[in-house]
């Protein structure tokens, strides 16, 4: 994660605006976007990248065409906070590819998890015979997602 603020004037949040929206778009449809010429918007592209204003490029799959049908935030509190054994937690969850997404949380809960599952049996598999025997894990509690009412959005530039 980048912690120190890259100043941005209003040209660089049109083009962060217009690649969060489409990271396909060319150079030269950029430029006719944003008036200004192709070899611009290139120098642009290629110091935001550089400066880790823009972490990477990826798709976006649709979870139901890829088997996933079971999305759930799972919420862990530790039963022990010291720093081996919170390391060996972040060790586990960062090798479990149905966790897509973890933050660590101030409040009851120490962690913050999102996952995508097959079924209802890989989510029950998932928190018994994964997180649940982990021995820092104190507590899991689960909220299976019905429905999402508004998709993961861009950043606001």
């Amino acid at each position: 994660m980048h912690n120190t603020r890259i100043e941005l004037d209003s040209i660089d949040s049109r083009l962060l605006a217009a690649l969060q929206r489409n990271a396909h778009l060319t150079s030269q449809e950029l430029s006719e976007e944003l008036n200004l010429s192709a070899s611009q918007i290139n120098r642009r592209r290629h110091r935001l990248e550089n400066d880790g204003v823009i972490a990477g490029y990826s798709a976006r799959l649709t979870p139901t065409a890829v088997g996933l049908t079971v999305q759930a935030f799972i919420q862990v509190q530790m039963e022990a906070h010291a720093p081996e054994r919170a390391r060996a937690f972040a060790t586990l969850i960062s090798t479990r590819p149905e966790i897509t997404s973890a933050w660590t949380l101030t409040g009851e809960a120490d962690y913050l998890l999102r996952a995508w599952c097959q079924d209802l049996g890989a989510l029950n598999h998932l928190i018994h015979d994964v997180l649940l025997p982990h021995p820092s894990v104190a507590r899991v509690q689960s909220q299976i997602v019905m429905d999402q009412l508004k998709a993961d959005a861009p950043l606001p530039t």
